[in-house]
C-alpha cells in the first residue's frame, strides 16, 4: 500500500482494510482458585455415579455431601477474592447438573427405584430435569438481582442432599416394590420443590468478615462433633429439616397475613349507628 493510501486510511477509517482493523482481544485464562473447587465438585458427582453403578451406596452417598460443601465454597471464595466471572458461573452450573442432578438420580435408582422398572428411571429423569431447570432459573434471577435472603424454589444442592442423606442412613437398599414407593417420594418431592415458587432461606447474606461472639465458634464446634459422632442421623435431620422449613415459613407467613387482615378489618369498621357519636 502506498503512502497516499496509508494517509487516506488514517484520515478515513472506513477505507481501511478489514485485516488492518484492530480485533478485540479475547481474555484467556480462568480464575484458578474458585475453579479448583468447581472441579472438585464435578469430580464428586462423577465418583458418586461410579460407586452407585457398582452398588456401593454407602461410599457413593457421601460424595454428594462433599460436593455440597465445595459448591458453597467456590462461589464464596470467588466473591471474597474478587475473581467472579461469567465463565465461573456457567462452569459451576454445569458441574451442579452432574453433582446435584444426575448423581442423585443414578444413586437413588440403583438404591430403591430399580424395582419400579420404567417408572423408576422416569422418576430419576424428572429429578434431573428439575435440577437443570432450577439452575437455569437461578442464573436468570441472579443476573436480574432480587432478594438474596431467599431462594425461589429449593436449591439443587439441598434437594440432592435429601436422597443422599437417606441412602447414607440406609445403605442396604430397597428390593421390595412397596419400599420403592418411599424412594419414589424421596425423589419426586424435592424435584417438585425445585421448580416451585416456595421460598427457601438463603445463607449467602451471612458476612464471615464481621466479628461474632465466641459462642458462635462453640456452636460450630458442637455441630462438627455431632456430625463426626452420628453422621447418618445428623445429616438426615439437617436435610429434612431444611426441606420442612419452607413449609413452616410459608404457614407462618400466611398466618401473620390473616392476623393482619383481621386487625385491619377491626380498625376500619365504621362506628355503630346505635352508639352516640362523641362531641
Amino acid at each position: 500500500m502506498s503512502s497516499d493510501e496509508g494517509d487516506a486510511g488514517t484520515r478515513l477509517p472506513f477505507l481501511r482494510r478489514v485485516d488492518d482493523r484492530r480485533r478485540p482481544r479475547i481474555r484467556r485464562g480462568v480464575s484458578l482458585l474458585p475453579s479448583l473447587f468447581t472441579v472438585g465438585n464435578l469430580f464428586c458427582g462423577y465418583a458418586c455415579v461410579i460407586y452407585a453403578m457398582r452398588g456401593e451406596y454407602e461410599s457413593a452417598a457421601p460424595f454428594i455431601g462433599i460436593a455440597v460443601v465445595l459448591d458453597m465454597l467456590d462461589g464464596r471464595i470467588a466473591r471474597l477474592t474478587g475473581t467472579s466471572s461469567d465463565f465461573g458461573v456457567q462452569f459451576d452450573s454445569l458441574a451442579d447438573v452432574i453433582s446435584f442432578g444426575i448423581a442423585p438420580a443414578v444413586l437413588t435408582f440403583g438404591w430403591g427405584l430399580a424395582p419400579l422398572g420404567r417408572w423408576g428411571w422416569a422418576a430419576g429423569f424428572l429429578f434431573v430435569t428439575a435440577a437443570a431447570m432450577r439452575l437455569a432459573r437461578f442464573n436468570i434471577q441472579s443476573a436480574g438481582g432480587g432478594d438474596k435472603r431467599y431462594f425461589v424454589g429449593m436449591p439443587s444442592p439441598a434437594a440432592a442432599g435429601v436422597p443422599a442423606a437417606t441412602v447414607f442412613a440406609y445403605p442396604a437398599g430397597i428390593a421390595d416394590y412397596r419400599g420403592s414407593l418411599v424412594a419414589l417420594a424421596i425423589v419426586l418431592v424435592p424435584a417438585v420443590l425445585m421448580v416451585s415458587t416456595i421460598r427457601f432461606r438463603s445463607f449467602k447474606t451471612i458476612d464471615l468478615r464481621t466479628r461474632r461472639p465466641y459462642t458462635v465458634l462453640l456452636l460450630v464446634a458442637g455441630a462438627l462433633v455431632l456430625i463426626a459422632t452420628e453422621p447418618r442421623w445428623v445429616l438426615v435431620g439437617m436435610a429434612y429439616t431444611y426441606l420442612v422449613s419452607a413449609f413452616v415459613g410459608l404457614a407462618w407467613t400466611r398466618l401473620r397475613a390473616k392476623e393482619g387482615v383481621r386487625e385491619g378489618g377491626k380498625s376500619e369498621q365504621p362506628p355503630d349507628s346505635r352508639t352516640p357519636a362523641a362531641s
